[in-house]
C-alpha cells in the first residue's frame, strides 16, 4: 500500500465535522485546492462565507494580485458551489506562506560519470566548468522528470 497525501485522505474526513457549522465555507474548505488550483490554494484560505462575501485569508502581497483576478476566483467559487453565493472577495491580512518545495532529486552517479566522461578532453578552465555545470543540471532536471 502507497503512502496517500494528507490533502488526499483529509477531505473525506472533516467534510462531515466542518458541514454542521456553515456548509458553503465547509465544502470550500475541503476542496479549495481542486477549486482555485494548487498555486492560489497555497497562499490562501477561505475564512468565511456570509451576505455573498468570501473572506480569504492572505499576505497583503498576494491579496493584492488577487484582487485583480477576483472575477475568476469567484467564478470558480459559485461554480464549484453551484449557486451565486459569492459575489465579492474580501482579504483578511494572514503570514501564511507556500510550504517549501522540495528538493530536486540528485543525479544517478552513472550520470554524473557521464558528465564527467564528457568534459574530461576539455583543458581546465572557466569553459570546462560551465559546460560540466550545465549536464550536472540536464542529468538533475532529467531525474527530476523521472519522479515526478
Amino acid at each position: 500500500m502507497a503512502p496517500k497525501a494528507l490533502g488526499a485522505i483529509l477531505p473525506p474526513l472533516v467534510r462531515p465535522v466542518l458541514r454542521k457549522r456553515a456548509p458553503s465555507i465547509a465544502a470550500l474548505l475541503a476542496e479549495w485546492e481542486a477549486v482555485v488550483g494548487p498555486a492560489i490554494a497555497a497562499v490562501t484560505v477561505p475564512k468565511r462565507l456570509a451576505a455573498g462575501t468570501l473572506t480569504l485569508a492572505a499576505s497583503p502581497p498576494i491579496a493584492l494580485e488577487l484582487q485583480h483576478l477576483a472575477p475568476q476566483l469567484l467564478a470558480r467559487v459559485n461554480a464549484y458551489l453551484g449557486t451565486e453565493a459569492a459575489s465579492r472577495l474580501r482579504f483578511a491580512p494572514s503570514t501564511a506562506t507556500a510550504p517549501p518545495r522540495p528538493a530536486p532529486p540528485l543525479p544517478s552517479p552513472e550520470a554524473l560519470a557521464r558528465v564527467a566522461a564528457a568534459v574530461a578532453p576539455l583543458p581546465e578552465g572557466p569553459l570546462r566548468a560551465a559546460l560540466e555545470a550545465l549536464g550536472t543540471a540536464l542529468a538533475t532536471r532529467a531525474a527530476s522528470d523521472r519522479v515526478g
